[in-house]
């Protein structure tokens, strides 16, 4: 796996914003991972030089505080999607879920490109795995650093 440290070179830091929009549905039923999504025309707006892929950051829902994140930008090979997408899930559990709300992200890192996968089971252990390399590297970074003033 490779990771690449976030430079102006490859389109690192990088901000969106955007309502939540509902996804796929899959990503707490399916994955017991819950993603919130961006819509199309969030994507659309995407830096060319931003590839598929997994990443890393900061996320911010309406006025609430910021917390780490993991967000998949791709068409999701497993599932055979038709439409791009993004998808972040915010490293922490919400009681609620906030579609219609704003949200903010700062992408500060790169973790892997797309993949399939042979199976459910290979795709979760994956996604944990991200998430693991995510909360090691944001850990490492100052959290008073991250400013949303979109």
């Amino acid at each position: 796996m490779s990771h690449t440290e976030p430079t102006k070179e490859n389109g690192l830091p990088f901000y969106a914003s955007g309502l939540v929009v509902k996804g796929f549905g899959r990503g707490s039923k399916d994955l017991g991972i819950p993603t919130a999504n961006f819509s199309l025309d969030v994507i659309k707006e995407l830096p060319e030089n931003i590839s598929n892929g997994v990443y890393f950051g900061w996320a911010q829902v309406d006025k609430s505080p910021v917390y780490m994140m993991v967000m998949s930008i791709g068409w999701n090979p497993f599932y055979q999607n038709i439409e791009k997408s993004m998808e972040i899930h915010i490293l922490k559990k919400f009681d609620e879920d906030f579609y219609g709300l704003n949200l903010k992200v700062k992408v500060v890192g790169f973790i892997r490109s797309e993949l399939n996968f042979n199976s459910v089971d290979e795709l979760v252990k994956t996604i944990h795995s991200d998430i693991e390399f995510a909360k090691q590297k944001l850990d490492e970074n100052d959290k008073k650093d991250v400013y949303f003033d979109l």
